[in-house]
């Protein structure tokens, strides 16, 4: 049977707990000292009481050990269980989601620029015994590799891609810290960037790019409604000249926005049409 599991494990390694494997049994030392101590919690039953029976929070679960040895694959709890006063320890782990934040780090990105980048961190302990058994401190370690793989991450990165993806880097960076943490019984939920801060020069140099592209911009449109305006007295000229009606609209026109002006003297011109059919006689 252990030949097979054996086997199992190497074709799929995915499937190996993380939990480290039974290292053998308590031996006849081991199981004496267990028995004297059942039996000494019998005979001071209504002392002991106090000192056997443990509680632990819906959010919590305890790893039991037994003379060193983790008794059970299983963490213990929600509620009520039972430890032998003097060969049972056990270790108390919090389910709970845990965020903290990732100190500002100097990172030169991968164009040569250093930025200043923090973050935050979501987490929370899926497998208690392998939280346990396999880190000694689980939380302080988690913190520390999420510092050296925001550094990691962002060193592969331009700086057009540090301010446009940070949604594809918090991503990248959920999916780095998941497989790393995954042997600590560590599950990390989420991961956000929050600030990147630039140098002030290049902050400067960025705001003067984005005010000539503005301008540039403004010109353009410019451009295009002179070059539409020029269209469009183009073909009021057109039709104009078809229709000599249609210019004596638009002098009477003329006359009428003159008049509403406050002037003092107004010039009328005559006519052309007046003016050819005089010159004719």
């Amino acid at each position: 049977m252990k030949k097979v599991s054996s086997k199992l494990y190497k074709s799929h390694p995915q499937k190996r707990p993380h939990y480290p494997e039974r290292t053998g049994s308590l031996g006849c030392i081991g199981w004496f000292i267990v028995i004297l101590s059942g039996a000494f919690t019998l005979i001071l039953f209504p002392i002991t009481i106090w000192f056997c029976l443990k509680i632990v929070q819906e959010y919590e679960r305890a790893v039991i050990f037994r003379l060193g040895r983790i008794t059970d694959r299983k963490a213990k709890g929600p509620g009520i269980f039972f430890v032998l006063p003097c060969t049972d320890s056990f270790v108390k782990v919090d389910l709970r989601t845990v965020s903290f934040d990732i100190p500002p780090q100097e990172i030169l990105t991968k164009d040569s620029v250093t930025v200043c980048v923090d973050g935050v961190v979501y987490f929370r302990v899926s497998d208690p015994i392998a939280s346990v058994a396999n880190v000694s401190n689980a939380d302080f370690s988690t913190r520390l590799l999420a510092q050296t793989t925001l550094r990691n991450v962002l060193g592969t990165k331009n700086l057009s891609e540090l301010l446009s993806d940070r949604e594809g880097i918090a991503h990248s960076m959920q999916s780095s810290l998941d497989e790393a943490t995954d042997d600590w019984g560590i599950k990390v939920e989420r991961v956000e960037i929050k600030d990147v801060k630039l140098p002030h020069q290049l902050q400067r140099a960025m705001a003067a790019e984005a005010e000539a592209s503005r301008e540039a911009r403004a010109k353009v449109i410019a451009a295009e409604g002179e070059m539409n305006a020029s269209r469009a007295l183009k073909e009021a000229s057109l039709v104009i000249a078809e229709s000599p009606s249609a210019l004596q609209l638009r002098y009477l026109q003329t006359l009428n926005t003159i008049a509403a002006e406050k002037n003092s003297t107004i010039i009328f011109p005559l006519p052309m049409d007046i003016i050819s059919h005089f010159m004719k006689k």
